[in-house]
Order: structure tokens, then C-alpha cells, then sequence
């Protein structure tokens, strides 16, 4: 099976005796409208996490279906919110969601991809370094013992607004943003944030949907700006 440039796609499943919730998403055609001419490194880091994932657990065998929509693309749209030349933290970056497929958009700011354990950091280096990411560094740390601030500071999975705010605003220069990816509860962690609006001087909350001119269904952030 082909793509819509005509390449072979290297994740067309072809054992059919492999169960479906096993078997990798074909890359849908929005990939190559969100990453353009470095597709190919979006396909060789999905190429990665399919070879990877189950040995270091970074995505479950069930997420492979979605490997792209929810994953991938998911995470590549926010992207859309990186102004040129920023320095952006992904916190507890985990499988490099999502600052590996934004930064692949993104190729003129910096990313650092922080998480603790120490082989999914290796995991991410190895990324990195194969990809040719230059914009991109890895971070072995834990959120709280990082040291330094950012312009933006993302995050998926981490945990639910209110913590994770505590724990990125000491990481987010005055006037930056925390960028979350979250879903369809973001209202409500907002109003369960807005008790720490005066102690982490918080000046904002706002709800964006990011990739909804392209994605069947747009990724939705809490973008928190601080004073």
C-alpha cells in the first residue's frame, strides 16, 4: 500500500494473523499536510515508537490503531501555538509526546524533552540523535529539580491542571505559558486552578483548539499565561 506521495508505507500491516489492536495505523494524509517536507522524519520517529514501544512502555499495544491520530498528529498541531525562536519544555516527555513531533514542525525553536527514567531519556537521545533533530535536547530530571526557565513549558498526560501547574510554573519565565493538552474536562481544571491563580501569578486561562482547519478532531489545550 502506498501513501499519498506514492511511497510504500513501512507500518502497512501485513500479518494478518496479528490482532487488529496489535497492528500500527496506516498514516493518514493530514500527516503529510502537517509536516510537509520533513514527513519523513515523522514516519521514521513512528517507525520507533512501533518498534519500541512495548519493550520500554511507552505506548500500550492498543494505542497502536491510533498511533497517529491520537498520538502523532495529536500532538504535532500544537505546534500551531510555538512562536519562532522560543525555548519550549516538554514535561515528563515520556515516548516524546508531545515535543518530538512538535518540534519536527517546528524546526526554528528548541525543544528540551524532560523525564526522569532513565531509559526512556536514553530511548529519546537515540531519537534524537537518529533523526537529526538539532533543535531538540534531552533532559534526565525531574520537573521539579530542573533549574531553569522556559518561554513555553508543555505537557500531556502529566497529571490534572492544578498539579501540574504547580509543578511547571517554577519552570516558565514571567509572561510565558504552559501549554496542556487536555480533554474533554479542561473547563473543569480551570476552575480547579483558579484557587492558585494569586500564589503562581497566574494571568489567564484559555481553552484553544489546535489542527481544527485539519484534523477530523482538533486537539484541545489549556493555555495558561502567567503575569
Amino acid at each position: 500500500m502506498s501513501d499519498s506521495t506514492g511511497e510504500a508505507n513501512p507500518l502497512t500491516p501485513t500479518n494478518p494473523d496479528v490482532p487488529k489492536f496489535y497492528s500500527p495505523e496506516i498514516e493518514p494524509p493530514a500527516a503529510v499536510a502537517i509536516f510537509g517536507d520533513r514527513i519523513s522524519l515523522a514516519r521514521r520517529y513512528a517507525e520507533l515508537l512501533v518498534r519500541d514501544s512495548d519493550t520500554l512502555g511507552l505506548l500500550g499495544p492498543r494505542e497502536m490503531p491510533k498511533l497517529w491520530t491520537r498520538h502523532i498528529l495529536n500532538s504535532a498541531v500544537v505546534s500551531e501555538l510555538v512562536p519562532v525562536g522560543v525555548r519550549v519544555a516538554d514535561v515528563g516527555s515520556g515516548a516524546g509526546l508531545p515535543g518530538i513531533p512538535m518540534a519536527i514542525v517546528q524546526p526554528d525553536s528548541h525543544f528540551t524533552l524532560i523525564e526522569p527514567m532513565e531509559r526512556r531519556s536514553d530511548w529519546l537521545n537515540l531519537v534524537v540523535a537518529e533523526l537529526g533533530l538539532t533543535n531538540v535536547s534531552v533532559l534526565r530530571a525531574r520537573a521539579e529539580d530542573v533549574g531553569e526557565v522556559f518561554d513555553l513549558v508543555t505537557a500531556r498526560a502529566v497529571s490534572a491542571l492544578p498539579k501540574l501547574l504547580r509543578l511547571t510554573v517554577p519552570l516558565t519565565k514571567h509572561g510565558g505559558a504552559i501549554i496542556a493538552l487536555k480533554g474533554g474536562k479542561a473547563a473543569e481544571e480551570i476552575e480547579e486552578s483558579k484557587k492558585l491563580v494569586k500564589k503562581l501569578k497566574i494571568a489567564s486561562f484559555e481553552v484553544i483548539q489546535t489542527g481544527s482547519q485539519i484534523l477530523d478532531e482538533a486537539t484541545l489545550v489549556v493555555r495558561t499565561t502567567l503575569i
